[in-house]
């Protein structure tokens, strides 16, 4: 439900972390606005932010390293037409605040836009997906650390074969404010944690490397013995499946991905292409496409930042806009695109709660929240049995995608050799090849497992990185090519 209670609450928490430490409030705030307001503008904004973030890691049995940081400012944009100015500052103070609007006012193009009226404080409405805590101060020092130990203790008891086992723990609170010309006043009080396992295998000589681990937006409360125990079994099959793996072969043939993480191969190959800043551009292979087919029958493709907890949700973007459940294609056909205020403004279209920054020192642009596909009508097993020579890629590594072309690249981490719906053995060194809108349209089986990966996804786009989530059911994709190795 979208009311403006949450937000006067997470209100009160921006101004004494962020404002009266300072000396500013809502009137300053103002005054800043309307001095970026003087000359022709179509948008301004001030957003304020304040991180406090922690780092624990484990190796060789020892908690070896540990980082605190805090971390404040404000970033101040005018945006004219299609140019945007930025100034930022660490020093948050009505000098400073002034300043960076007396800066980014000159943007304005003579004649070109109009002039924006300020207009009074309205408090906007927003979600309540997470709970406003500190996940930092949710574990003392010494169960943190404990934590780590268990994971090593957990891992090591699973196999012999295990020799080395790295843990890391990581939480950040993350409150921010966000001011703009049009009088919207928002506020967010953003936790989030991960806990990520890596295991060494050994076997006569050979060396295997295993992941696994998760997280959300809330304490570390969550990460009790049952999730623990699942983050290592998942690292530790992921190592000795891959001691018994052969080269993966090459060519083009059927592929299967299975559900959760794999997502991400969606998140790259589709999703980017959706953003709305290269579709304005025309740079997208989705761009003027709305209404037409672009993928298999089935196809339903989701972005949503209202899931509660996860790493991708936010309550409002870091534009003080409400998130949204935006659906992008629904059985295969192209429905809208991801957008942020700019794009959605020279669009013509409404913001879809997707603008999104790094922090204070970056400009908003166009990101996705949690991406995923929705889940179809045949079973994993189904779909694994219907392939008669091909690959099942269980876990995916990294990857990269060209958004113009569409054209992706990704490595499987866990993938089997399957022969007449049968899993034959693990290989390694796949690398799937293939276009993001053509791949699409060889869907040809959607599993009924529809899953969400973990909580570990970081999101890169033009040096800017964001958590975000990812997920899909098991797919049957036909014709993909293969890089391997055999």
């Amino acid at each position: 439900m979208i009311s403006r209670e949450p937000t006067l609450e997470r209100l009160a928490v921006a101004r004494s972390l962020l404002l009266e430490p300072f000396g500013l409030d809502e009137n300053a705030l103002a005054r800043a606005l309307r001095t970026i307001g003087e000359h022709r503008i179509d948008d301004a904004d001030l957003y304020f932010q304040y991180t406090r973030s922690e780092g624990w890691s484990l190796e060789e049995g020892i908690v070896k390293s540990g980082s605190f940081s805090i971390d404040q400012g404000v970033g101040v944009r005018a945006v004219s037409g299609e140019k945007t100015a930025f100034a930022y500052s660490d020093d948050i103070s009505e000098a400073a605040l002034l300043d960076a609007a007396r800066t980014v006012r000159t943007i304005a193009a003579a004649g070109q836009s109009r002039r924006v009226k300020v207009d009074r404080p309205q408090v906007a409405g927003s979600r309540t997906l997470y709970a406003p805590m500190d996940p930092i101060a949710t574990l003392d020092s010494a169960r943190k650390v404990e934590l780590l130990e268990k994971v090593e203790r957990l891992a090591r008891a699973r196999d012999p074969r295990i020799v080395q086992v790295m843990a890391g723990l990581a939480g950040e609170y993350d409150v921010v404010l966000v001011a703009r010309a049009d009088g919207t006043i928002a506020a967010d009080v953003r936790p989030l944690v991960r806990l990520s396992v890596t295991v060494i295998a050994e076997q006569n000589g050979r060396r295997e490397m295993g992941t696994g681990g998760g997280g959300g937006r809330f304490g570390l409360g969550y990460f009790h013995d049952g999730v623990i125990e699942g983050y290592v079994d998942d690292a530790v099959k992921a190592a000795l499946t891959n001691l018994e793996s052969r080269p993966a072969p090459a060519g083009e043939m059927t592929v299967v991905l299975g559900p959760g993480w794999p997502g991400v191969l969606l998140h790259e190959a589709i999703g980017h292409g959706l953003e709305g800043d290269f579709n304005r551009k025309g740079s997208s292979a989705f761009s003027g496409r709305i209404g037409e087919r672009v993928a298999a029958k089935g196809v339903t493709v989701l972005d949503d930042g209202t899931l509660p907890d996860r790493r991708g949700s936010l309550n409002i973007d870091d534009e003080g806009h409400v998130t949204q459940r935006n659906v992008l294609i629904e059985d295969g056909i192209l429905r809208g695109y991801i957008q942020d205020s700019l794009n959605a403004r020279l669009m013509k279209v409404r913001p879809t709660g997707n603008g999104r920054r790094e922090s204070y020192a970056h400009v908003p642009m166009p990101r996705m929240t949690n991406t995923y596909m929705l889940g179809g009508d045949k079973s994993p097993e189904e779909i694994v049995a219907s392939i008669k020579k091909g690959l099942y890629a269980v876990n995916f590594g990294g990857g990269q995608v060209d958004i113009t072309s569409g054209k992706f690249v990704f490595s499987a981490s866990e993938a089997y050799w399957v022969e007449d719906g049968r899993i034959q053995y693990p290989v390694k060194g796949a690398t799937l090849i293939g276009n993001g809108p053509d791949a699409l349209t060889r869907v040809s089986l959607i599993g009924n497992d529809m899953r969400l990966d973990s909580g570990v996804g970081t999101c890169g786009k033009e040096g800017q990185s964001v958590p975000v989530g990812v997920g899909q059911p098991t797919l049957r994709i036909d014709g993909l090519t293969v890089g391997g190795t055999a």
